[in-house]
């Protein structure tokens, strides 16, 4: 009895060691919403302003980089597609939430949500996939993935890609750039429509398109993970709550640098995206060093694909009931940027192998993409 007392103690000591960024998260947002005024008054004050911005931003991150690490532990539980199915829709979450904190709270923003979804392909499609192929085949000549699984992902990718942000920059209207009432319903249909059939076959009868092909049934074989799969879900969940708040919260000092500070339209998008697409890429290279490149691609193109089908409804729907439009499509050498991407991208998951070329490649992409950020 006294040693079975004397584990579980062992037991939750060694939890509190792990699940520490959960207090400074919760004591974060306690301290925000007990001393909201004093917090967002003094945002004039540039030491204050950077203060703020970086404290909310590391919470958050933090609490982003915690449900990534439990969504890690459930992958290896369940196995493949669906522990990076969990981790893309917690990820997706958290970006639809902060984008509609800063639409919601600041000054009408229109091109937030295509500046957003734009900064997230250009940082995982490039600068993810880049680092993930460099580093997985330093150390081996080739690294080998399912090819169709990486084809299933594509061919939604693209389709979704053009109907949401390029075409749009095509269909000109009386109203302007936003798209009318019936389009916004169509192009959501399609989105959800699609990533919907998608997940049935990922999660139906073709999941083995997603799998390693020697990964076992891990779920079969470990039977007892049950009480650990229940803990890290719960876990999971914890770390997403604060978020709730705090990704709101993050929102005023961005709005202030936009509105007051002039910032180009574009900051509170690369924001959000770096947000969202850190803690996926860490992962994401972590697999494909440890020759795990399916596992790789799973998450950053189950990444793209989730915030493309999920967050361009959502966005919609939002705009709708709030009241503020949207602009989707890009243009100039954002445009240039975008088709260059998707085509590299086709060809580089086209042969079911990658190797070290490729990755620089990616990487050169990424690079363009960071300086013309500054030519706006």
């Amino acid at each position: 009895m006294a040693d079975g007392v004397e584990f579980r103690h062992r037991g939750l000591a060694r939890l509190f060691r792990e699940e520490w960024f959960l207090a400074i998260s919760v004591l974060t947002s306690l301290a925000v919403l007990g001393f909201e005024g004093a917090v967002f008054e003094q945002l004039s004050d540039p030491f204050w302003l950077g203060f703020v911005f970086f404290t909310l931003f590391a919470a958050v991150l933090g609490s982003a980089l915690s449900v990534v690490r439990h969504a890690d532990h459930l992958a290896e539980e369940l196995g493949e597609p669906y522990g990076t199915l969990i981790l893309t829709l917690a990820i997706t979450s958290i970006e639809v939430m902060a984008i509609s904190a800063v639409m919601i709270h600041g000054e009408n923003n229109p091109t937030l949500a295509r500046d957003t979804l734009f900064a997230v392909i250009m940082i995982i499609l490039n600068g993810m996939v880049g680092l993930s192929l460099l580093f997985g085949a330093w150390r081996r000549p080739e690294q080998f993935h399912n090819m169709q699984g990486a084809n299933a992902y594509l061919g939604v990718i693209v389709p979704l890609a053009t109907l949401s942000l390029i075409m749009p920059s095509f269909l000109h209207t009386p109203g302007g750039p936003h798209p009318s009432a019936p389009r916004q319903i169509v192009l959501g249909v399609i989105s959800i429509g699609l990533y919907g059939i998608f997940l049935m076959l990922q999660a139906g009868r073709h999941h083995s398109y997603f799998a390693e092909e020697s990964e076992p049934s891990v779920a079969q074989e470990n039977g007892s993970g049950a009480r650990s799969i229940w803990l890290h879900t719960a876990l999971l969940f914890a770390y997403m709550l604060p978020v709730v708040y705090l990704v709101e919260q993050l929102a005023r000092p961005i709005d202030y640098v936009i509105e007051t500070l002039h910032a180009p339209a574009a900051f509170g998008g690369v924001v959000m995206a770096v947000l969202v697409a850190t803690p996926e890429a860490i992962s994401a290279v972590r697999a494909s060093i440890s020759n795990h490149l399916q596992r790789s691609i799973n998450i950053f193109l189950g990444s793209v694909l989730s915030t493309i089908g999920l967050t361009v409804p959502a966005m919609l729907a939002i705009s709708y009931i709030v009241g503020r439009p949207v602009t989707l499509g890009v243009e100039g050498y954002d445009l240039v940027m975008l088709v260059l991407t998707l085509a590299v991208s086709i060809i580089t998951f086209s042969s079911g192998r990658t190797h070290v070329m490729q990755g620089a490649v990616h990487l050169v992409l990424f690079l363009a993409y960071v300086l013309l950020i500054f030519q706006r």
